[in-house]
């Protein structure tokens, strides 16, 4: 049976399983979703070769960056953000050396998180939006900076919990920065279910209705984050849709 999956560490609740589950139940499609958890990248050419049916992954924290050294090809995106999320398998199967140049495949990378970020947040744009604190340095950090940038045409500041070049600290997101800095994205895991009683340490109590809070996050479907920004008269969206757009561009990436 054609197979599709999911790489990461650790995986626990899988969106992308029930989603293309159910999507191969309804459209009548002869494959499955497979969730592969491994504690380390090196594990990923055994899965390829142990799973000859395989034809595309998903890919989760913490491989986005490092699966990137198994590919042979990379989408011109996906390089300038740093970061795959999506592999299309193309057989015969392929890990780089392998086999013989005339017997391998290709491994295909590509990222589909900036389709769904993109798509998800520009409904909500408005023209007083010019620039983006981005809470979190991860691979999905990456897909938001580019998207943000690339395709919305916003400046935006990574916020860090330590000091580091080009970045700020969540200590320097003062009043001022939030009044210069209207859009706010979590991208960290920071509220994600069970921690549902944590957010990321802003000054919530200097936001308007000017702010505009993403949450990747979506487990819980109302983080702290959102709440206590929607309090302030803020507008706020979590992940979900994100992830539903980003699952699509998936399916495209492998079935072209």
């Amino acid at each position: 049976m054609t197979t599709y999956g999911l790489i990461g560490y650790p995986l626990g609740h899988s969106f992308s399983h029930k989603f293309f589950t159910e999507k191969f139940e309804k459209e009548g499609i002869d494959a499955q979703y497979l969730n592969f958890e491994i504690p380390s990248i090196k594990e990923f050419p055994e899965i390829i070769k142990n799973n000859p049916e395989l034809r595309g992954l998903n890919v989760t924290i913490p491989y986005k960056q490092q699966v990137m050294q198994y590919l042979d090809e990379i989408s011109e995106e996906a390089k300038a953000i740093g970061a795959v999320n999506v592999v299309r398998i193309e057989r015969p199967s392929p890990i780089k050396g392998d086999m013989s140049e005339g017997q391998r495949g290709s491994l295909i990378g590509y990222n589909s998180d900036v389709i769904g970020f993109v798509n998800s947040i520009r409904p909500l744009l408005k023209p007083h939006h010019k620039k983006a604190l981005i809470l979190g340095t991860g691979g999905a950090s990456k897909a938001i900076r580019y998207g943000l940038e690339k395709k919305l045409g916003m400046k935006t500041l990574f916020v860090s919990r330590s000091a580091r070049e080009g970045m700020i600290t969540y200590e320097e997101v003062t009043a001022e920065v939030l009044k210069e800095y209207e859009v706010i994205v979590n991208c960290s895991p920071v509220g994600m279910y069970p921690h549902v009683d944590e957010c990321p340490a802003l000054p919530y109590e200097a936001m308007n209705e000017n702010n505009l809070l993403y949450d990747l996050v979506y487990n819980p479907l109302e983080t702290l984050f959102m709440k206590k920004g929607a309090e302030q008269g803020a507008t706020v969206k979590n992940g979900l849709e994100m992830l539903h757009l980003q699952a699509i561009a998936s399916w495209k990436f492998w079935e072209k």
